[in-house]
């Protein structure tokens, strides 16, 4: 009796556990522990009850709207620490049929490598434990994983040589593996271009699990991945990139400049020369509401942001010549190691070691909304008095200039999928932000963005209306009610505006390359519908 009673609880509590199992957890851990590999797998694989779940999803996750209680979130965080994880990762989530998203940093504007408004379920596979950075300085290159940061990969450069550096971003916690797809511009790149650009080589694994380099996966694919956006083609594991020469010594700067110090006409000067000065000089500005000094009242100010390859003496020169309506003084210049600058130009206090840049982690992260546009004529004044009427209406408004010109006027625009070259004086960059959860505050702050957007139509480039696909922008093209927009013909309306006449071209090598489109999200590159397909959508 009593062993009869044992079995009967035995199989109460078998059965407790099958009936609360979760069918998708369970085979996709099944398939995994069948890889020898794989012999940590535990350690790897992260469920809603393990304690460490919320915390690893929320740790790359720069903007806290994505994951708000709201939004759907993955059944599995999967951590490769080797190529071989992700590999079986992929085939197991092919024959499983489940949807995957991968992250190396989680700068992701729309959240897109770490939520899904598409049909659920799916898996997120995290790569931050891939994180090496193999410096050459002897034959000018450096390997880096996917899963290192922006600010990983300058420090370790700059370890091994103080006259190299690496053209890419500007914001330091970035991961390398899903910046680069998308261009990566930063303060070199009006001398040096984008880090797409000079990327040399990479390892992508693809739907059936394959890992290839350049060669093996052949010049269209790594003429897509360069610049075509992330998540469409196969998981990048790693890129190898051009190292270029930088001096010993570099100059900064940071010029405020609010509406009562004459801002709005330095600014239209600037839209007028920030493209053609000498192409050493990157600056920047920000847009913002601040309060005036012993009163209630708010202005505007500008604050141009600047990185020059060369010395103070030499920036004073070109700046007298060129912009002598900013007013540069001497006593706003700093000199400084280009490792240095790269903490300048990210924002940091200048008692703060180089060393930061191992941290790894974004320094801030809060909820947003942001759009993108590129200028092909200087906004007037009046329209720029426009958007200061629209800015002070706002809590917390952003919008961030960055000059063009120089190197990348010169690279054509069918060179790599990032199409924004010659004739673009600047992109704007515009932010608002908030930090109560409640879907309304959401709502609100969204809808002053999106009035602003239509606001500046009238100002920018048209005919497609351009966009920077590492800006992700869920609200271009997006109408499907199931979120859903990878069909070719609703894919046009974005696709035009990220890739301009390159987006043909990426669905061709799309479509054979993956022509089950097993790497999908909501703004992934689509495959070529069949005839019969073709006629439905239209």
């Amino acid at each position: 009796m009593a062993y009869f009673s044992r079995f009967l609880v035995f199989l109460l509590l078998l059965l407790a556990s099958v009936c609360s199992s979760n069918p998708i957890q369970d085979s996709f851990y099944q398939c995994l522990s069948i890889d020898a590999s794989l012999d940590q797998l535990p350690s790897m694989f992260f469920t809603p009850n393990n304690p460490s779940y919320t915390p690893l999803l929320n740790s790359t996750a720069l903007n806290l709207r994505c994951i708000a209680p709201y939004t759907a979130k993955p059944e599995i965080i999967f951590t490769p620490s080797h190529e071989t994880h992700i590999q079986a990762a992929v085939v197991c989530a092919k024959k499983l049929g489940i949807l995957i998203r991968v992250r190396s940093g989680g700068h992701d504007y729309e959240g897109l490598s770490y939520t899904s408004v598409m049909d659920p379920p799916y898996v997120v596979i995290d790569l931050s434990k891939l994180r090496g950075v193999d410096v050459d300085i002897k034959n000018g290159y450096v390997w880096v994983e996917a899963g290192a940061t922006v600010g990983e990969l300058y420090y370790r450069v700059a370890e091994k040589s103080k006259t190299h550096g690496v053209p890419a971003g500007l914001c330091t916690s970035l991961g390398i593996g899903g910046h680069i797809t998308g261009g990566a511009y930063g303060s070199m790149m009006r001398r040096f271009g984008l880090a797409a650009d000079n990327a040399l080589d990479a390892k992508i694994i693809d739907a059936n699990g394959r890992i290839l380099d350049r060669q093996a996966m052949g010049e269209d694919v790594f003429w897509a991945i360069r610049g075509g956006g992330g998540g469409s083609f196969g998981i990048i594991t790693s890129w190898k990139l051009k190292l270029v020469p930088v001096p010993e010594k570099v100059t900064v700067f940071n010029v405020g400049r609010t509406l009562e110090q004459g801002a709005t006409k330095i600014l239209y000067k600037w839209q007028q020369v920030a493209d053609k000065l000498d192409e050493d000089i990157f600056i920047r500005v920000f847009i913002q509401p601040s309060n005036i000094p012993n009163t209630s009242k708010k202005t505007i100010s500008t604050t141009y942001n600047a990185l020059f390859l060369g010395d103070v003496t030499r920036l004073q020169e070109i700046m007298k010549e060129s912009f002598p309506e900013l007013g540069l003084k001497k006593d706003d210049c700093f000199e400084m190691s280009w490792l240095e600058s790269v903490l300048f130009i990210a924002g940091y206090p200048r008692s703060v070691p180089t060393s930061v840049l191992l941290a790894g982690k974004p320094t801030f992260a809060n909820s947003f909304k942001a759009k993108s546009d590129f200028v092909k004529d200087p906004i007037p004044e009046k329209g720029l008095e426009g958007i200061w009427e629209r800015f002070l209406e706002e809590d917390s408004p952003l919008m961030i200039w960055n000059p063009y010109g120089g190197m990348m006027s010169k690279i054509p625009e069918s060179s790599i999928p990032f199409p924004h070259r010659n004739g673009t004086l600047f992109k704007i960059q515009y932010l608002t932000n908030w930090m109560d959860p409640e879907k309304e505050v959401m709502n609100k702050h969204v809808d002053w963005i999106r009035k602003l957007y239509n606001y500046m139509a009238q100002y920018v480039s048209m005919f497609p209306r351009q966009a920077y696909v590492n800006y992700r922008d869920l609200d271009l093209g997006m109408n499907d009610k199931n979120g859903d927009d990878t069909s070719f013909v609703k894919a046009s309306s974005w696709g035009t505006k990220y890739f301009k006449d390159n987006f043909n071209r990426l669905v061709k090598i799309k479509t054979e390359f993956d022509p089950e489109n097993f790497f999908k999200h909501e703004q992934s590159i689509p495959i070529l519908p069949l005839k019969s397909e073709l006629k439905d959508e239209l």
